[in-house]
C-alpha cells in the first residue's frame, strides 16, 4: 500500500498534524495531482478555525496547488498524466445547474472548494475534479505559480473585467500579499497605477512593483490625492480593514467603482457619492480554472511574479503562524520535495 504524508486538521481550531495516508484513487471525472508546491492562503483559516458550516474532518486544506497528473480518472479527457497543472479556490463545478447553464460557473449551486469541501494541496498528492484543474507554464516553477491560484487569480480577474482601460487611473489599495501583485498587473495592463499604502517606507517598493504614483494614507488623504489625478476608474481594496477601505472611496471617478476583493468584516459606503456620480462598489470572485489559466499565461507573458516565503510540509504550523500574523512578504508556500 502506497502512503503519502499531509499536513490535516482534526477539527476545527485544531492544531496541524503530519499524517500518512494511502494515496487516493481518482473517481470519475477526477485527476491525481502530484503536488510540489501548495501556497498558504488567509482563506485557510476557513478550514483551520471551522468557519464555514459542514466541513468534515479531519480536512487537508490548501487552495493555491501546483503540481503535475499522475493519474487520471474514468470519463475524463483533455487531461493525461504527466502534465503540469494547478489547482485554484474554485474545486470545480456540475455543469447542469442553473448557474452553470448560464455560464457563471463560479456560482455553481454544486460547487466545490479546494480544502474545504474536500482535501487541498497540504499534501504531496490531491485528487480533483476535471474542471478544477488549470494548465500551468513550463516557465513557472512550482513555487512560484501556487500563489498564482489564489492570490494572482483573484487580483489579475478583478482588474481584466474591471472596465478600465489602458491610460485610465487604477488605484491599488494595500501593498500584501494581494496588493503587491495587484499593482504588478495593473502597471502590465497598462493603467495608470496608483499604489496606497501606511507609511512613506512602503513607496520604493509601490514603484519598483510598477506604481507610477504612491500614496501614503497615513500623511496624505487618498482621496483627496485621487481626485487632483481626476479620480480613479476603478480602486482594487486588497486591505481587510474595512475603514481604509471608507476612506478611499470618496477618490472614485465619475462612473468609477470599487472592487472589493479583501475580507473586511464592514465598511462605510456614502450613498450620496455613488447617486452623485453613478460610482459603485462591487465585490470581485477570483474565478474558475480557466481563469487561473489565463492568469498563470498572462503573468510568464509579462514577468508578474509573486513574492514568496518557502517552507518544506513539516513546518505547516510555522508557515501558517507567519502568514496569519501578516509579516509575511508577501506570500507564502509549502514545498513537498521529491
Amino acid at each position: 500500500m502506497a502512503l503519502m504524508r499531509v499536513a490535516e486538521v482534526s477539527g476545527p481550531k485544531g492544531p496541524f498534524q503530519i499524517v500518512e495516508r494511502e494515496i487516493p484513487e481518482p473517481g470519475a471525472g477526477s485527476v491525481r495531482i502530484k503536488v510540489q508546491a501548495c501556497g498558504v492562503c488567509h482563506s485557510d483559516s476557513f478550514t483551520k478555525d471551522g468557519l464555514l458550516p459542514g466541513i468534515q474532518y479531519p480536512r487537508v486544506p490548501g487552495h493555491e496547488v501546483a503540481g503535475v497528473i499522475d493519474a487520471v480518472g474514468p470519463g475524463v479527457a483533455g487531461w493525461e498524466p504527466g502534465q503540469r497543472v494547478g489547482v485554484g479556490w474554485n474545486g470545480g463545478y456540475c455543469g447542469y445547474c442553473d448557474p452553470c447553464r448560464r455560464g457563471e460557473f463560479f456560482a455553481c449551486i454544486r460547487g466545490q472548494l479546494t480544502g474545504i469541501t474536500y482535501d487541498g494541496g497540504y499534501g504531496e498528492y490531491l485528487v480533483a475534479p476535471a474542471s478544477a484543474v488549470a494548465l500551468m507554464p513550463a516557465e513557472l516553477p512550482p513555487d512560484e505559480a501556487a500563489p498564482l491560484m489564489c492570490a494572482g487569480l483573484t487580483t489579475f480577474n478583478a482588474l481584466r473585467n474591471s472596465g478600465a482601460r489602458a491610460g485610465d487611473v487604477v488605484a491599488v489599495l494595500g501593498l500584501g500579499g494581494l496588493g503587491h501583485l495587484g499593482v504588478q498587473y495593473a502597471a502590465k495592463m497598462g493603467f495608470r497605477t496608483i499604489g496606497i499604502a501606511r507609511g512613506k517606507e512602503k513607496e520604493a517598493l509601490a514603484r519598483q512593483l510598477g506604481a507610477s504614483i504612491y500614496i501614503d494614507s497615513q500623511s496624505q488623504d487618498p482621496a483627496a490625492e485621487l481626485n487632483k489625478l481626476g479620480g480613479a476608474k476603478i480602486i482594487l481594496a486588497t486591505v481587510t480593514n474595512g475603514d481604509a477601505m471608507s476612506a478611499v472611496q470618496g477618490g472614485l471617478a465619475v462612473n468609477g467603482t470599487m472592487l472589493v476583493i479583501g475580507a473586511a468584516e464592514s465598511m462605510q459606503v456614502s450613498p450620496v457619492a455613488l447617486l452623485s456620480g453613478c460610482r459603485s462598489v462591487k465585490g470581485w470572485y477570483s474565478g474558475t480554472s480557466i481563469d487561473s489559466q489565463d492568469t498563470l499565461a498572462f503573468s510568464v507573458q509579462a514577468g508578474v511574479r509573486s513574492m514568496n516565503e518557502i517552507y518544506p510540509l513539516e513546518r505547516v504550523s510555522e508557515a501558517y503562524d507567519r502568514m496569519m500574523s501578516g509579516k509575511a512578504r508577501f506570500r507564502v508556500v509549502l514545498t513537498m520535495g521529491e
